[in-house]
């Protein structure tokens, strides 16, 4: 797929959006001055009294999310993923988590990724503060399509969500014969001892050093991990006793995202495997100012930099 074709997992969610609230009118939108960049005026599309500017005011607009909620709204609410799961936490915690409200937090521009914005708007630590809460779900689309098919099962969850969304354009990462079940990872390939664990647009750069890898003669298995809560434990555990090592490659600090909930699994499944993890992604530091591909080679998050890290593997 060439450049051209290049998609961002939140203009997904904005597609997706614009479907559903086609379908249901108890679907609404709500931002904080940033709706153009996160695809959630979309919904202007379909209604423009469905969509909620609530200004510069994360906390207000998770309370008023809340309460739209508990009347049998359908709830949509984006920003910046560094200033939802950050400004907002107080009340996602206490007003959506705990009584289970049917919010879909959708975080957009996650991870290095927003690029010359720098450490202050870069989100690496969403997902960690989001897998802590009770009743939330936590995914993580690879790509623009998978974004629409997460957004729109989301639209159906039975409790509060949380949705990552990126403005890094990747081409299509999954497949379409991979089914997309939530709470299930995706197998792209088999391999013999290493297996490469991703989430999220960084499955591009995953594949790409698969692919880079089978040149040197290694085939590593691939698996993508869409939904980070529930993570597939199931899955984990056949990895560990296929496997040698597992690498879980993550645009997220190492604490707290897909790395550490897999080391949960494996913590508790050890009996027969001598399986180890290395978990490579964001290592306990903050972000910078750069461009996209400038932070991804200098936090070894691209294909070059992950093929570095399979092959220090033995």
């Amino acid at each position: 797929m060439n450049t051209s074709e290049k998609k961002e997992t939140r203009d997904g969610f904005g597609k997706a959006l614009v479907t559903l609230a086609k379908k249901d009118k108890d679907i609404v939108s709500l931002d904080c001055d940033l709706g153009r960049s996160t695809r959630a005026y979309n919904i202007s599309e379909v209604d423009e009294g469905r969509f909620y500017d609530m200004g510069i005011a994360e906390q207000d607009m998770i309370s008023t999310a809340a309460g739209m909620a508990s009347v049998g709204k359908n709830v949509f609410a984006s920003t910046f993923a560094v200033f939802l799961t950050g400004r907002g936490y107080d009340q996602i915690r206490q007003q959506i988590a705990l009584p289970k409200l049917r919010v879909r937090l959708c975080g957009s521009s996650a991870g290095l990724t927003l690029g010359p914005d720098g450490a202050t708007h870069q989100s690496v630590l969403d997902m960690g503060l989001m897998r802590l809460l009770p009743n939330m779900t936590v995914l993580s689309p690879a790509d623009y399509d998978q974004a629409v098919q997460l957004v729109e099962a989301a639209s159906e969850c039975d409790g509060p969500v949380y949705i990552r969304l990126s403005r890094f354009p990747t081409v299509k990462n999954i497949p379409d014969d991979l089914d997309l079940v939530l709470g299930k990872g995706q197998v792209l390939q088999n391999g013999d001892n290493i297996v490469l664990c991703g989430t999220g647009p960084i499955m591009q750069e995953v594949n790409k050093a698969a692919e880079m890898l089978a040149l040197y003669g290694r085939k590593v298995g691939v698996v993508n991990f869409h939904t980070i809560k529930p993570i597939d434990n199931d899955l984990i555990i056949k990895l560990m006793n296929d496997y040698k090592t597992i690498v879980s490659v993550e645009e997220h600090s190492i604490y707290g995202g897909l790395g550490t909930a897999i080391a949960e699994v494996m913590s508790e499944n050890t009996s027969g495997t001598a399986c180890t993890l290395v978990r490579h992604g964001v290592n306990d530091h903050f972000g910078e100012s750069g461009g996209q591909m400038e932070l991804l080679e200098k936090y070894q998050l691209d294909a070059a930099g992950i093929v570095k890290v399979a092959e220090a593997v033995q």
